[in-house]
């Protein structure tokens, strides 16, 4: 199985450079795919990136993570990767957490998600509530205990994340991915993984702990909707 790196990107020139050189360093040392959508920066984001060694596909004008997450899902396929394991751009991920999603000994088609303990590492009481507010609308509507909906850490398999048809272009798409899976019968794995909230972590974040839940649960009761009048 061939997988790459994605990181969505957005104003992240300060932080990924770093992200790029530790992924190339700590596990694609033989076959150095990182895939960086900048989604429309208007810092160095793509330069920083690309002279980390990244292959950059950058959007015009912002989208949106759910919009950037399919571009790199279609340049994984375009590329020939059977499997996408995506890290922010912010630094919050450690290249050897990645590393575990990629070398996760599931099957293809099992969806990888990555299990944060939010209070050990320091996680804003903002981003807990909201991260809380998403497990429980999630995990009601797909009948599967989901323990963090919101991780960004994820291993998705390719070709058949990009034939869900997911619309959303925000943070709602990975909201949206775990309920269209559900009702695909996909088996999903859940792991624990360690992620670093730092200072330079918080300020790359563009995650508002308000405005975005409420966004996905609007999108979870129309993707239920849509998908219970199919």
């Amino acid at each position: 199985m061939r997988t790459v790196a994605l990181v969505p990107a957005y104003q992240a020139a300060a932080s990924v450079a770093r992200v790029v050189t530790e992924l190339r360093e700590s596990w694609w040392a033989r076959d150095p795919n990182v895939i960086v959508v900048d989604d429309g920066s208007t810092d160095a984001t793509s330069d920083q990136a690309r002279a980390a060694g990244a292959l950059v596909v950058r959007h015009s004008h912002n989208q949106g993570k759910g919009a950037a997450l399919r571009s790199g899902l279609t340049k994984a396929w375009q590329l020939g990767a059977d499997a996408a394991v995506v890290v922010d751009a912010d630094g919050q991920h450690p290249a050897a957490e990645a590393l575990r999603l990629a070398l996760d000994p599931s099957p293809l088609s099992t969806l990888v998600l990555g299990v944060r303990q939010l209070e050990d590492a320091g996680a804003p009481c903002a981003h807990r509530f909201s991260n809380g507010l998403s497990n429980f609308f999630l995990s009601a509507f797909t009948g599967r205990r989901l323990l963090d909906t919101q991780c960004g850490l994820r291993r998705y398999p390719v070709r058949e994340t990009l034939g869900l048809g997911v619309e959303s272009p925000g943070y709602a798409f990975e909201a949206e991915i775990l309920i269209r899976a559900c009702r695909a019968g996909w088996s999903i794995r859940q792991v624990p993984v360690t992620v670093v909230y730092s200072d330079e972590s918080r300020a790359g974040s563009h995650f508002r702990p308000v405005r975005d839940p409420a966004r996905i649960v609007a999108r979870v009761l129309k993707t239920v909707a849509t998908a219970s009048r199919r």
